[in-house]
């Protein structure tokens, strides 16, 4: 795994949780559905006080918890089985000493699980089967939705017929590297790791807008703090920088917003002030619970990210938000590193449906693709759009920018292919 390191944390090695789930729909039968996430150390979790493997057990605990959760309720839908779940795993996961963000981890997946049996279970696709509700989304989650129509929203979603990649550049990436890359390859989104420390920022970022400036055309960027500035005025000296820097001007120009500069116990209890008319802001790691989006939309972000880690459901019904809000309110598609399999095309299936015309992806730049996993040619034969094989290893084809979505219209949650369930070792115990 090349090393990545964002905020704080530099990582150079993280396990792939794996999740299986019996779905039985009355009158129709049964099927087993499956999902798969990185257990990424320190992004859920950082407090200071947390190593990274603490911060990975914690994920676990979240899984067995929402596991527990999930069976102390029956519900009639898969949107159901989440709303019955939700406070009983925020609550299980505050008890023992955890975040809501890693709280938010288990249900996420066992949601995807869950959904992907119910489809395969009905033989019906994720994008129609999101457009026509069969997981039974519903408002009562998101009270300020009552009265919105969910189901015309949602048969109302055109699901896109590519995604566009939007390339990371990590806070350990060099230009060489960047320069080299957009020689091979057709690259025009791009999202760039901030540091924290606004001229130091300032000056690196000068130096990548001018790789992009040369070489990658009619391009667009964001920004993303994960979290590293101290404060407002910090984060208004690198706004301040950013738009009087004469080497940045076009970079500025293309720019399209700047993702979680400021810590999550500290976003939301504040006003942005003027610097959200300046350019706009979007929450990731705030973006704890349902009430998250309404908290930031009046701190003055204008935005929230989408991703699968955090909930499929939540993503979904932010959408909805945005569009009974109306402009400029938007969802924004980042990654956490989904790797190759489930995990992305599960996400980049979402990020379709919900319209979004480019996702963050990076998980392909810093895990060697399949790394010989014994399910990797089933997965290339099964979406040979999706993938390719270099170097005697299957990857995400990524060379012509885009990734295709028709691939992903099989049953199920987005993948004809599944893992080694049988060569997958079990969750660890406490």
């Amino acid at each position: 795994m090349k090393p990545f390191r964002f905020g704080s944390v530099t990582v150079e090695a993280a396990p792939q949780a794996f999740v299986r789930a019996l779905v039985h729909v009355d009158g129709v039968g049964e099927a087993w559905g499956g999902t798969a996430e990185m257990m990424m150390p320190k992004w859920f979790d950082k407090r200071p006080d947390r190593s990274p493997d603490e911060t990975v057990d914690g994920l676990r605990r979240s899984l067995r918890l929402a596991r527990d959760a999930y069976g102390t309720d029956r519900a009639d839908t898969a949107f159901g089985h989440h709303a019955a779940a939700y406070e009983i795993q925020r609550a299980a996961c505050r008890a023992a000493g955890l975040p809501d963000l890693t709280a938010a981890y288990g249900p996420a997946l066992i949601d995807k699980a869950m959904l992907d049996g119910l489809l395969r279970a009905l033989d019906t696709d994720f994008f129609t089967g999101m457009r026509t509700n069969r997981a039974g989304i519903d408002a009562r989650l998101t009270p300020d939705l009552a009265g919105f129509d969910l189901d015309g929203f949602l048969v109302g979603l055109e699901p896109r017929a590519s995604v566009a990649l939007r390339h990371t550049v990590g806070l350990l990436d060099q230009p060489e590297a960047l320069r080299a890359l957009l020689a091979r390859e057709r690259l025009g989104r791009f999202k760039i790791k901030l540091g924290g420390d606004p001229s130091a920022d300032l000056a690196r970022l000068a130096v990548i807008a001018g790789v992009l400036d040369a070489a990658a055309g009619d391009y667009r960027a964001t920004l993303d703090g994960n979290e590293q500035y101290a404060d407002m005025a910090a984060l208004d000296a690198f706004v301040d920088g950013l738009e009087r820097d004469p080497a940045l001007t076009g970079f500025r120009g293309r720019l399209l917003y700047i993702e979680q500069p400021v810590a999550r116990e500290r976003a939301l209890e504040a006003p942005l002030g003027a610097v959200a008319e300046r350019i706009p802001f979007i929450i990731d790691e705030s973006d704890d619970g349902y009430d998250a989006f309404p908290r930031a939309r009046a701190a003055g972000y204008r935005g929230v990210s989408s991703k699968s880690c955090k909930g499929l459901y939540k993503a979904v019904l932010n959408r909805a938000r945005c569009e009974a809000w109306g402009a400029p309110h938007f969802v924004a598609a980042e990654d956490l590193t989904c790797q190759a399999g489930l995990a992305v095309q599960q996400d980049t299936a979402l990020v379709a449906l919900l319209g979004i015309a480019d996702a963050e992806r990076n998980g392909h730049q810093y895990g060697n693709g399949f790394d010989g996993a014994p399910e990797a040619d089933a997965f290339l034969d099964a979406h040979p759009s999706f993938y390719t094989q270099r170097d005697g290893t299957v990857r995400l084809a990524t060379a012509g920018g885009s990734l295709p979505t028709e691939t992903l219209a099989v049953p199920g949650f987005a993948s004809a292919a599944q893992p080694r369930w049988d060569r997958l070792s079990p969750l660890k115990n406490e």
